[in-house]
């Protein structure tokens, strides 16, 4: 059944307003997300839609007889549509802020090469097809084993079709609140500007819940980390040097990576693998999963997801479990340089617990902390080429370049 020109515009206002203001609290975080992700990040292409539909109805109706109703909300969703694209082009500001803030007003003259003007503007024409991530300079190597077990212990290797040695890795831990996702569906734009670059990116898959049980997710994410260690000189990398980064349940993942080097517990096994990583750039993770911060958003997680599926046990039985598990709980002096990255608008992971654990990463450790707020963004913005994740992604690679260029004193 078609939908009638108000019908249309008026779903279209309401999506649009949702991602302007989501509402807020434990119950809506998940239905704001939802229906306000893909508004956000598609602003520009829902834009071209709305006009072309009320042209379209115009012409077919004309001035005189055209849906008044109809007409006033695709001018209020043309106004929205334009103010959310507006807050996309402020995470190019909020990110290059973050970059200046940890690495003096001068680094990008200490990168090489340094960035173009075409570096640091919006590539419009990457975006009109959002869903179509692929690079003419990258090669994928799929479906690699890298631990018995079957497709949840597969990885992709994302590396320059031109031959490379001793190339830097990033190694990207999918999210999916620990239940769900694969490899290939988050991440990708960003491994794909890194490969290009001369990066060797690593995507990994490991075992969901509730099959699986915590701590099986970060032994896995440890394992992978030794295949690397071991075999990515094969493609071009350098074992010495490796970015974790991810995003929601994978950003927690690597977070935990980063602070839980060589911890035996995590390791069981395999405890001679050196599983430190040089820097670690998570995007909108989970940070208190143990819920000691007492966020009602972390304690909502806690009771109805976590305990439930992913570890399994009573957190008032098991609470150093939860503890070990917790990157907000695990910080300690001896870390590697950080870059957060969080979304202003996030009602799945609310910003205030990314705001948290760089607060106390900044008060225990020396090496650098950065962190991005990027105005207007839900959860999971970078999923697919947009305006904002754009901005993003060359931030975060400005940042890696950075810290690659200056490993020795900045990862100590």
């Amino acid at each position: 059944m078609r939908l009638s020109f108000r019908a249309r515009r008026a779903a279209q206002l309401a999506l649009t307003a949702n991602a302007l203001r989501p509402p807020r609290g434990t119950h809506w975080g998940f239905p704001a997300f939802v229906s306000g992700w893909l508004t956000s990040e598609l602003a520009p292409h829902l834009l071209a839609l709305t006009v072309t539909d009320t042209a379209a109805h115009l012409a077919r109706r004309g001035v005189r007889d055209a849906d008044r109703a109809g007409l006033v909300a695709a001018g209020l969703s043309t106004a929205g549509l334009g103010a959310l694209i507006a807050s996309a082009q402020r995470a190019k500001g909020a990110v290059e802020q973050a970059l200046v803030e940890a690495l003096g007003p001068g680094y990008t003259a200490e990168l090489n090469p340094t960035p173009s003007p075409s570096d640091l503007a919006t590539p419009w024409g990457q975006l009109a097809l959002p869903f179509r991530m692929r690079h003419p300079d990258v090669h994928v190597d799929r479906n690699i084993p890298y631990f018995q077990g079957g497709k949840r212990f597969l990885l992709d290797v994302y590396r320059p079709r031109r031959p490379v040695a001793r190339r830097p890795v990033l190694f990207q831990v999918h999210g999916g609140a620990w239940v769900t996702g694969h490899k290939g569906q988050q991440g990708v734009p960003l491994m794909l500007h890194m490969a290009a670059r001369g990066w060797i990116c690593v995507a990994i898959n490991y075992p969901l819940s509730p099959t699986a049980r915590w701590p099986e997710h970060i032994v896995a994410t440890k394992r992978a980390l030794a295949w690397v260690r071991e075999r990515i000189a094969d493609y071009g990398g350098d074992p010495s040097f490796v970015a974790a980064t991810g995003g929601s349940a994978g950003g927690h993942l690597a977070a935990l990576l980063a602070l839980t080097a060589n911890d035996p517990v995590f390791q069981p096994g395999f405890e001679d693998v050196d599983t430190r990583v040089q820097v670690c750039v998570p995007h909108y993770g989970v940070y208190d999963f143990a819920a000691t911060s007492g966020a009602p958003a972390s304690r909502t997680r806690l009771r109805y997801l976590l305990s439930r599926y992913v570890v399994g046990t009573d957190p008032r039985l098991s609470l150093d479990d939860y503890v070990a598990a917790s990157p907000l709980d695990r910080i300690h002096a001896d870390v590697p340089p950080f870059f957060v990255v969080h979304g202003e608008q996030d009602t799945l992971v609310p910003v205030g617990e990314a705001r948290e654990f760089v607060r106390r990463l900044r008060a225990a450790s020396p090496r650098l902390v950065a962190y991005a707020e990027i105005p207007g963004a839900q959860h999971a913005f970078d999923i697919f080429p947009s305006i904002r994740s754009a901005h993003v992604v060359r931030g975060v690679q400005r940042f890696l370049d950075w810290v690659h260029a200056h490993r020795d004193t900045a990862t100590g």
